[in-house]
């Protein structure tokens, strides 16, 4: 589902017509200038209207979230961000701008200075106590979910575009999705390997990915098999987990193998040296904000983990 925040104005009052007569000449001018009056206003018909081009042209946008960035970049909308988090590293052209905290760890006082009109927000985003004061400061705010599925990521793309007013350039951002991925499947290799997915942030943080999530989800995208199905979501990383598994390729977020000294650290690992994958040395770094956000390059992605398992 998607969340919207925004609060509902309830009309208070009432409005009492005194009756008068009007004569034919004055009624025909009204009429003009109701009709004016309606042109000016355009379809809009309540607070919750999206926004029509007119309006994405004005906003003042601060996006929290990779996935996020990338959506409104790829919606032609990079021109109104005014600033963005750390996880958010593509386009190359969002580093020049304002940086904020990691987007689970932002501060309203940091958002709030950028002057934004609109936070667009990965519903992760926080501290919650940190999204109502930016609320409270009068500032829209809108979220949409992490996603992990193909389907979930096409939606948040629609979500996106109907809060910014950029609904038909929606249509042609999934198309491309579509059609990279369909490269993706192309690519699979002509037998699945049995992969394992690491995610590690130094050795004090070494996860095992099971099924049930956007890591899982990316193999199958890559034409490969998940080798832990026992558990869901992930697992501190054990020597019997991963010698059980016996993966034939290991993949790993490329930041993550850096944090713990490249495929020689991750092989010093508990267990790792033992498996098919650790005796070939067949350990494949992966980019994860491409791949784990299920943002709008999510094909490309799936394209270069298949080739890399193919190889």
């Amino acid at each position: 589902m998607w969340r919207s925040r925004r609060g509902l104005r309830a009309a208070e009052g009432r409005t009492s017509l005194d009756l008068v007569y009007v004569t034919p000449r004055v009624l025909r001018l009204l009429s003009l200038l109701l009709a004016l009056a309606l042109i000016g206003c355009g379809a809009e018909t309540s607070s919750e209207a999206a926004p029509d081009a007119a309006v994405s042209d004005s906003l003042r946008i601060v996006t929290l979230g990779g996935p996020v960035t990338e959506t409104v970049y790829a919606l032609g909308l990079g021109d109104r961000v005014v600033g963005t988090d750390q996880s958010s590293l593509y386009p190359a052209e969002i580093l020049e701008k304002p940086r904020l905290n990691y987007f689970r760890q932002t501060s309203a006082e940091g958002v709030l200075s950028l002057q934004p009109t609109l936070v667009l927000a990965l519903e992760t985003s926080g501290p919650p106590g940190v999204i109502e004061q930016i609320r409270a400061a009068g500032v829209r705010v809108e979220t949409v979910p992490e996603v992990s599925s193909v389907e979930e990521a096409e939606g948040r793309v629609q979500a996106i575009a109907r809060l910014v007013g950029r609904e038909a350039q929606a249509a042609g951002v999934i198309e491309t999705m579509r059609a990279e991925l369909a490269e993706a499947t192309a690519a699979h290799p002509e037998t699945a390997p049995r992969a394992l997915f690491v995610y590690a942030r130094g050795a004090g943080v070494m996860l095992v990915s099971g099924t049930g999530n956007a890591a899982d989800a990316v193999l199958q995208l890559a034409g490969a098999q998940n080798a832990v199905t026992a558990f869901e979501d992930f697992q501190p990383l054990t020597a019997e987990a991963v010698v059980t598994a016996a993966p034939d390729v290991i993949v790993i977020p490329a930041r993550g193998l850096e944090s713990i000294g490249g495929v020689d650290g991750l092989l010093a690992q508990p267990g790792v040296a033992q498996t098919p994958a650790g005796q070939n040395r067949r350990i494949v770094p992966v980019d994860d904000a491409l791949l784990l956000g299920f943002g709008p390059r999510i094909g490309q992605g799936a394209k270069a983990l298949a080739d890399s398992l193919g190889g």
